[in-house]
């Protein structure tokens, strides 16, 4: 039996949901889904400069959680950014 996903605690609601270069089409191949608690870690560390420990605590996370869901957003936010691909908040947040 797998351990229950611990539920986050998000504090906002994005005004846009997708994002896209200038001339992408809407093919899903070019889609980087990125889930409401990465951009909740993002959010949080990068635009208000939390600290992981802080960050986490305010996502009733672990810093370890905290710092594997801010590495897969990072990823997908550069992968999009360097590849020209169109990113999406999906997902429905815990709040």
């Amino acid at each position: 039996m797998t351990r229950p996903r611990c539920r986050y605690k998000i504090a906002f609601c994005p005004k846009f949901l997708k994002f896209a270069p200038r001339g992408a089409g809407a093919d899903s191949c070019c889609v980087i889904q990125v889930t409401p608690e990465e951009a909740e870690a993002l959010r949080l560390k990068d635009i208000k400069g939390l600290e992981q420990t802080e960050a986490a605590k305010k996502m009733g996370v672990s810093q370890s959680t905290f710092q594997r869901v801010l590495a897969s957003a990072r990823k997908k936010v550069s992968e999009a950014l360097i590849e020209g691909k169109i990113i999406e908040i999906v997902g429905q947040s815990n709040k």
